[in-house]
């Protein structure tokens, strides 16, 4: 179920469903405007925590001479996504600010809803591109379609250096082993997922640990509305994009540094 209204593409998306390489043309106001309008642009100032480890990171900074991190950042939109989508949205400001002094950060936003669409955006270097770009994003019915963001960020891989995939939802209806016969892929070419969880599916969960288990990286559960919880899973993913292991070591140091030490709790030792 879900919107009976059909999404209209626009010249400048980017659909992933054909499993073909992209164009990185999608502009920030790519996709049809919500029926109940746009969300307000969510930049806002780093919290005491973030103001703290940006302190750190800037010795860091000068000892890594780090260059910019690219991080996929896939979301699940289909219906029931909707409120944790806004709370990602009123966050991802904090990943930018967290690792400015690191050598800075470029997102690309996929996601997918409604009947097989998959779609993914242009590279952004900062919050209100970004917020841009999720503003105009409607959730719809559907179901899952984890392989299509496992495939196109392989496929990106092809481009340029992926850091990391940070993947956020609720359950999986896929074939298991299909995804992680994808999964297996991405660690060939060294790219670890990091999976966030909200709520208690068993199915999903199992599927979620291997990929993460088979590219090196982590999942993480997060309660239904912590905002708190996201925001440091969020910023501790986006540290180790930009500056890898060393970055979320300092950050997991760092006070309210409690998603980085969750993340280093599985990250297979000699990492990047």
């Amino acid at each position: 179920m879900g919107n009976s209204k059909k999404p209209t593409h626009t010249k400048d998306a980017a659909d992933v469903s054909s499993g073909q390489p992209l164009p990185q043309v999608m502009a920030p106001d790519y996709v049809p405007r919500r029926s109940d309008g746009p969300h307000p642009a969510a930049a806002h100032a780093p919290s005491p925590d973030v103001a703290a480890f940006l302190a750190k990171m800037k010795s860091l900074a000068r000892a890594t001479g780090q260059s910019r991190g690219r991080l996929v950042f896939a979301m699940d939109a289909t219906m029931s996504r909707q409120p944790t989508w806004d709370m990602a949205l009123a966050l991802q400001a904090d990943m930018f600010a967290a690792v400015k002094a690191i050598g800075g950060l470029d997102v690309q936003l996929v996601f997918f809803r409604g009947a097989g669409e998959c779609r993914s955006s242009k590279w952004v270097s900062d919050p209100s591109s970004l917020a841009r770009l999720m503003t105009t994003v409607s959730c719809q019915g559907g179901q899952t379609q984890i392989g299509k963001v496992l495939t196109h960020t392989r496929t990106e891989c092809e481009n340029n250096k992926v850091s990391a995939l940070v993947y956020v939802g609720d359950c999986m209806e896929e074939d298991a082993d299909a995804l992680c016969h994808r999964a297996g892929e991405l660690a060939l070419l060294g790219v670890p997922v990091f999976l966030f969880q909200e709520g208690h599916d068993v199915r999903a969960e199992v599927a979620f640990r291997e990929i993460a288990r088979l590219t090196h990286g982590a999942w993480c559960r997060f309660d239904a509305g912590s905002a708190e919880q996201l925001r440091a899973l969020l910023t501790a993913v986006a540290a180790y994009a930009a500056g890898g292991r060393a970055a979320l070591e300092q950050l997991s140091h760092a006070t309210g540094g409690k998603g980085a030490r969750l993340l280093l709790d599985q990250l297979k030792p000699g990492g990047r």
